[in-house]
């Protein structure tokens, strides 16, 4: 996608040197930080030199470009020699550079971390790339950490991230389209897939979604990920994200087509699956039967997130002849000087708990600590002393907040903690069969999604038996001959089955 700069469209650059200084400053508003050097040494070739301070390379700046003119000496310049070429071909020592004759284009590169050198006479100039502002380093992944596995994690950069994954898949089959978009920003967006095994109707899918951006800005991954997304009206993430390159490059070896976004750590991926929010990329690193029992964990710990406070509300209200005896008594002796009736109680309680969790992301680590402290426990016990809220209510919001923590994926978390909301809602209105019918639209909801034309919630609908080794359990790596037929790729095979053979002990 070619954006359009509005302060200068297609207006070309001028052969007269001093016009184009004048253009140049005025499109940038005469700003501190753009440095322009007249180059009076070449008094033969008269030039100028442009470039945006804190964006480029200084070092790169002073060893390739300055001293390279330093050195020039006219005496030895061929006669007839074409000063452009000449000075581009055989005096400038730089990896990446370029000719640009447009005016939207040069402020482009420039405001992008190049370097502009035009001479007098032409109406073309040299671009060199020489970015080099402050970037973090790689370090941990915050939201995906892991006990087992690589811990090196996405930068704010985007070439660095790319760099990443070309580390893991060192072949010429990997393919990067990078473009632009944003109409102030400009903002570089790259497509990386496995030319051979991704599905080239999705590819061209993207390429089609990615085309009708049409914004004044892109700032982070977000941003692409509401403008391409196939539903917009639903809780549910239909396109994955992840900090981690091991991860990216994981998917990109079952089919799936990775989106990076310059500025931000987090790289979405298509199509995404509702089995794939419950997949940690360390389930791959330990034993097979280990990571079947982590993930059915998981799967639990939804189901608990999901329907623990609509269980009590319904059982408390409704249902109390399927609580045990002993159990009810002692319910029962609690609730006595509680005012509230369970709905109340545990709206209150979620609430509160929200209000903490949202409290514990934006205070600052200093005291994050000591707040999440009093939050928990003076609050709590507080306010069960106070007759406020019952003791077994604060359990079952304990047991609720730390089970939505187990789920690997935050964007299906938040996912789930809107819709509990919504079915403490039914269980006081119906009781258990309002959680049944809430489940029942939850289900046709979750079953009419698509990503990019997939169904959501493959293999179980539309039910696909050689994807089901690595859903609710992963089999052994060498039983993993086959990639996910959902993806839609073009190379089905991963790897070929080879029988163990056992060795007998003489």
């Amino acid at each position: 996608m070619q954006n359009k700069n509005e302060s200068c469209p297609l207006i070309h650059v001028s052969s007269c040197l001093k016009d184009n200084i004048a253009h140049i400053q005025s499109s940038i508003g005469n700003s501190g930080d753009l440095i322009i050097k007249e180059l009076l040494w070449m008094q033969k070739w008269p030039a100028a030199l442009f470039y945006i301070d804190g964006l480029v390379n200084t070092q790169l700046l002073h060893d390739s470009v300055l001293r390279s003119f330093m050195r020039m000496d006219h005496r030895y310049v061929p006669e007839g020699a074409e000063p452009f070429d000449y000075l581009k071909d055989q005096v400038l020592i730089a990896g990446h550079s370029g000719n640009v004759d447009e005016m939207a284009s040069l402020l482009n590169r420039m405001l992008s971390g190049g370097i502009i050198i035009l001479l007098e006479g032409y109406t073309k100039g040299i671009w060199i790339d020489a970015a080099g502002w402050e970037d973090r380093n790689v370090s941990e992944p915050q939201s995906q950490s892991v006990v087992r596995g690589p811990m090196e994690g996405f930068t704010e950069n985007l070439r660095t991230n790319t760099a990443l994954i070309r580390k893991r898949i060192r072949d010429p089959r990997l393919w990067m389209e990078t473009r632009q978009i944003g109409e102030v920003t400009h903002t570089n967006v790259a497509v990386m897939y496995v030319k051979g095994i991704a599905d080239e109707a999705v590819i061209h899918e993207l390429r089609e979604r990615l085309n009708r951006i049409d914004i004044d800005g892109i700032l982070e991954g977000g941003y692409i990920e509401e403008e391409i997304q196939d539903a917009t009206f639903t809780p549910f993430p239909t396109i994955y994200n992840s900090e981690r390159p091991d991860s990216v490059a994981a998917s990109l070896l079952e089919g799936r087509i990775a989106i990076l976004v310059d500025g931000t750590p987090f790289v979405l991926l298509i199509p995404a699956l509702f089995v794939q929010f419950f997949q940690s990329p360390e389930d791959y690193y330990q034993r097979a039967d280990i990571s079947t029992l982590l993930r059915m964990l998981r799967y639990l710990a939804c189901f608990i997130a999901l329907l623990a406070p609509a269980f009590y509300i319904a059982m408390s209200t409704f249902h109390q002849e399927m609580i045990p005896t002993n159990l009810l008594i002692s319910l029962a002796a609690q609730r006595e000087g509680v005012p509230f009736p369970a709905f109340i109680e545990a709206m209150l309680m979620e609430v509160t708990y929200e209000i903490l969790r949202e409290a514990g992301v934006r205070i600052p680590k200093t005291v994050g600590q000591a707040v999440s402290i009093v939050g928990t426990l003076v609050i709590g016990q507080a306010a069960v002393e106070a007759g406020v809220v019952s003791a077994a209510m604060v359990i079952v919001v304990s047991i609720t907040a730390i089970a939505s923590y187990v789920i690997p994926e935050n964007g299906l978390s938040i996912a789930v903690r809107m819709i509990r909301f919504a079915l403490m809602v039914m269980a006081a209105l119906f009781g258990f069969l309002g959680i049944l019918m809430g489940l029942m639209a939850l289900l046709l909801h979750l079953t009419s999604l698509r990503s990019f034309g997939v169904s959501y919630m493959s293999p179980f609908g539309p039910y696909v038996q050689s994807d089901m080794k690595d859903t609710l359990f992963r089999l052994p790596w060498p039983w993993m001959t086959t990639r996910p037929q959902t993806n839609q790729v073009q190379n089905s095979i991963r790897q070929k089955y080879q029988k163990k053979r056992r060795v007998k002990n003489k």
